[in-house]
């Protein structure tokens, strides 16, 4: 999970917007409660007193035998209403008979064949106290006498609460002396989750959601395509132009790749075009030196001037074909790569070089293949030249496909595996079996091994003996294709 939150742009987003909303509702519940619970509270006490009204007007009207059947049929689930001969002035003496009111069942229930004699297990669960602490919860608190304004009938009327707020009682004194009691009794739900919240913030989330993939999706899917197109920039492959468009964040880096692409283009074409004309424009001297040199005298001078323009040649023209490959622009494509370095190997060795290749599990890889088989190809030639035979072999690890070259020559020193790569470099004191070219095979086999995005490596295989041989790691990305 943490793994996926931390490489997805989407997850995050969706993440951030959802936490936004949970804070955002809870902040909203935690301002909005207190005055919530005043307007149900408000709303509640004036359905009570209205009701209560209406029922005195209707007793008012009908004879006293039928004011119980109206009473046990004004009954709900959260009110109660009976009349009492006398005055109520003991507001606790009243709690308590509002309790056992309460808790008698309601006519029209399926066990009201049970008779109305109040018994201690017919106190209802639901209102989640013990008879006594249930009565004295407002112990101290006695009626109120209701003015005019929020009473509406001209009989004197008094209030009080029971069991904190969640109960109201009312006491109306009737034109025959009587008065008319109503109970009231509802827990307000105290919690801020409930069913319905819990089911708005849900539907809520989900449309976030949705929306966020949507939102999250249109900001990396440029992204993925301007990745995708600086790896295989990365990789020296020709990569068309991202197109320039959507919000200016994104046009703006478009732009900024495709022009830093277009500059990259031509920093290399102007150094490959310099580099060639300085090495077909060195060739025209060195005609003229070698002229010259058929005129001295002394034979020994002669052929040491002869053999030194003879290499200053040899380099000059291999400097040429250097520039002229790099030049080259070949097409990337998709290729088995078991079969492209088998293949090399397989021509090697036609033509007596002494060249093993262990042949492993098909690998298709996008590459420029004959770049690539001439990167390997140097490699195999000096693993054979200096090392007398060349090992070859591949295999992966997690985020790359190493082609190993491997002899059994004398390897070369520890701090010179990188000076090796440097241009015209040779190393003859250490692999000195027979000389060997003018020093850019590996030099040219890295640049073409890191235009894939890849690196050469080397190392002894067994720097404990006297012949360690060296090994020689081609690292190439995995990107592959099937």
């Amino acid at each position: 999970m943490t793994r996926w939150w931390k490489r997805s742009l989407a997850a995050q987003f969706i993440g951030f917007m959802l936490l936004a909303l949970v804070i955002s509702q809870a902040l909203a519940f935690l301002i909005s409660w207190d005055e919530r619970d005043k307007a149900l509270r408000a709303a509640a006490k004036g359905e009570f007193f209205s009701r209560t009204a209406s029922l005195a007007r209707l007793l008012e009207s009908l004879p006293v035998p039928l004011r119980q059947d109206v009473l046990l049929a004004s009954g709900t689930g959260y009110s109660r209403f009976w009349i009492s001969a006398g005055d109520p002035a003991d507001a606790d003496q009243w709690r308590t008979v509002a309790v056992a009111q309460l808790a008698k069942p309601l006519p029209n229930l399926p066990d009201s064949r049970r008779n109305w004699q109040v018994q201690p297990r017919d106190l209802p669960a639901k209102l989640g106290y013990e008879p006594g602490l249930f009565a004295a919860a407002n112990a101290s608190d006695d009626w109120t006498t209701l003015a005019s304004g929020p009473w509406s009938l001209p009989h004197p009327a008094k209030f009080l609460y029971f069991d904190q707020t969640n109960g109201m009682g009312l006491a109306v004194r009737l034109s025959d002396g009587s008065w008319l009691n109503s109970a009231y009794h509802k827990v307000m739900p105290s919690t801020l989750w409930n069913s319905q919240s819990l089911f708005s913030l849900g539907i809520t989330a989900i449309v976030l959601s949705i929306i966020g993939v949507f939102t999250a999706n249109r900001i990396t899917r440029p992204l993925r395509g301007l990745a995708s197109a600086a790896e295989a920039l990365g990789r020296g492959e020709t990569v068309e132009k991202l197109p320039e468009s959507g919000p200016d964040d994104i046009r703006q880096t478009a732009e900024a790749f495709n022009r830093m692409q277009s500059r990259l283009h031509r920093f290399v074409e102007d150094r490959m075009r310099m580099l060639a004309a300085i090495s077909h424009d060195l060739r025209t001297p060195l005609t003229s030196l070698r002229l010259r040199a058929e005129f001295v005298s002394d034979p020994d001078v002669q052929q040491r001037m002869l053999a030194t323009i003879d290499e200053i040649q040899t380099m000059t023209e291999a400097t040429l074909a250097f520039a002229r490959g790099e030049a080259t622009v070949e097409e990337t494509r998709t290729i088995e790569l078991n079969a492209l370095v088998g293949s090399l190997c397989d021509d090697l060795a036609e033509l007596g070089q002494n060249v093993e290749f262990s042949e492993g599990a098909k690998i298709n890889y996008r590459c420029r293949p004959e770049g690539l088989r001439r990167a390997i190809r140097n490699l195999v030639e000096n693993a054979v030249r200096y090392g007398g035979e060349a090992r070859v072999h591949l295999f992966h690890t997690p985020t790359t496909i190493d082609i190993v070259v491997e002899d059994d020559g004398p390897g070369i020193p520890q701090n010179a595996t990188e000076q090796v790569f440097a241009p015209f470099f040779r190393l003859e004191q250490s692999r000195s079996r027979e000389t060997g070219g003018v020093g850019l095979g590996l030099s040219i086999a890295r640049a073409i091994v890191r235009h894939h995005g890849g690196d050469i490596v080397l190392s002894q295989n067994r720097p404990a003996q006297k012949w360690p041989g060296l090994r020689a790691s081609v690292s190439l990305p995995k990107v592959m294709s099937g």
